[in-house]
C-alpha cells in the first residue's frame, strides 16, 4: 500500500498524551495523515466522536493496563477497524485483543524510544493476528513505513523470547549488578572509566524507567527462563571458565577476529 492511500484512512492514537503516543501523533500529522488522539479519562462523548470511521486504532498504553483500556475503547470502534498495540511484550496483548475485539488486530512493537535517533535503522516488529487479511496487514505496515520506520514480521512467541533476552535481561543484569554494589561508598575512589560508562548508561533505566521495565519483565512469560540461563553462565564464570566465555562472547565482533588473521 502506498503512502497516499494511508492518507485516505482515519487513524486513532489511544494514549496520545504519553511520550510514544505523542511522538507518533506528531509524526503522523507532519506528513499529513488523518490522525486523531485520545487519552484519559476516555470520556464516552469524546470516544464516540473520535472513534467514528476509524480504520486503525493504535493503543499506546502500558502493558499492565492494556486490556482495561481495550475494553473501554473497543465498543466505540467500527467493526471494520484494525486494532493494534505498541507494547514491548506481544503474547499477552495479542491474547487480550483476540478475547476482546472480534475484528482484525495486529501487534506492533517499535524497537526505539519516543525520541528516535534518525542516524540508524528504526525497526518495528509486526505480529499479525487472527482475521488479518493481507490488505489490512499492508495498511498497518504502510502506516509505520510512511512515518519513516522499517518493519519486519514475527510471531508473538518469537518476539517475546527475543525481548526477554535483549530488553529484560539487560534490565535485570544492570539491576542486580548495581544493587549488589549499592551503599559501598568505599568503592568510589576506585571507579574506572568503563564502570562510569556503565553507570551512566544504566541511570535512566534504573531511576526513571525502573517501574516500566519491571512490569515488562513480569509480563513476559520468557523472562524467568532467560534469567535462569544467565545464572548458568555466571556459574561457568565462578568455576573459572573465563576463556570459554570470552570465546563465545567474541561472536558479536566477527570483524575483530578477521582483522587478527590478516
Amino acid at each position: 500500500m502506498r503512502a497516499c492511500e494511508v492518507r485516505l484512512k482515519k487513524i486513532l492514537i489511544v494514549g496520545d498524551k504519553g511520550r510514544m503516543g505523542g511522538m507518533l501523533l506528531q509524526r503522523a500529522r507532519n506528513i499529513g495523515l488523518h490522525v486523531l488522539g485520545i487519552d484519559q479519562p476516555l470520556e464516552q462523548t469524546e470516544l464516540e466522536e473520535k472513534a467514528q470511521g476509524v480504520s486503525l486504532a493504535v493503543f499506546c498504553v502500558p502493558a499492565p493496563v492494556f486490556a482495561k483500556v481495550l475494553e473501554r475503547v473497543c465498543p466505540h470502534l467500527p467493526k471494520t477497524c484494525i486494532v493494534s498495540d505498541i507494547t514491548s511484550v506481544k503474547e499477552l496483548p495479542m491474547e487480550a485483543m483476540e478475547g476482546i475485539w472480534p475484528g482484525s488486530f495486529v501487534g506492533t512493537h517499535p524497537l526505539f524510544g519516543p525520541e528516535p535517533d534518525s542516524s540508524g535503522p528504526l525497526p518495528v516488529a509486526i505480529t499479525p493476528g487472527r482475521q488479518l487479511e493481507n490488505a489490512d496487514l499492508d495498511f498497518c505496515e504502510a502506516f509505520w513505513t510512511s512515518l519513516g520506520f522499517t518493519v519486519f514480521r514475527c510471531t508473538p512467541k518469537e518476539h517475546d523470547v527475543a525481548m526477554a533476552k535483549i530488553q529484560n535481561l539487560n534490565f535485570i543484569t544492570n539491576l542486580a549488578y548495581f544493587a549488589l554494589l549499592a551503599g559501598q561508598t568505599e568503592l568510589y575512589p576506585y571507579l574506572t572509566p568503563s564502570f562510569r560508562r556503565r553507570l551512566a548508561s544504566a541511570r535512566k533505566m534504573l531511576t526513571e524507567d525502573a517501574s516500566m521495565f519491571s512490569a515488562l519483565f513480569e509480563a513476559n512469560r520468557n523472562s524467568h527462563e532467560v534469567v535462569r540461563n544467565y545464572s548458568r553462565i555466571l556459574n561457568l564464570a565462578a568455576s573459572g571458565d573465563i576463556g570459554l566465555l570470552c570465546e563465545r562472547a567474541k561472536s558479536w565482533w566477527p570483524e575483530a577476529e578477521a582483522d587478527k588473521k590478516v
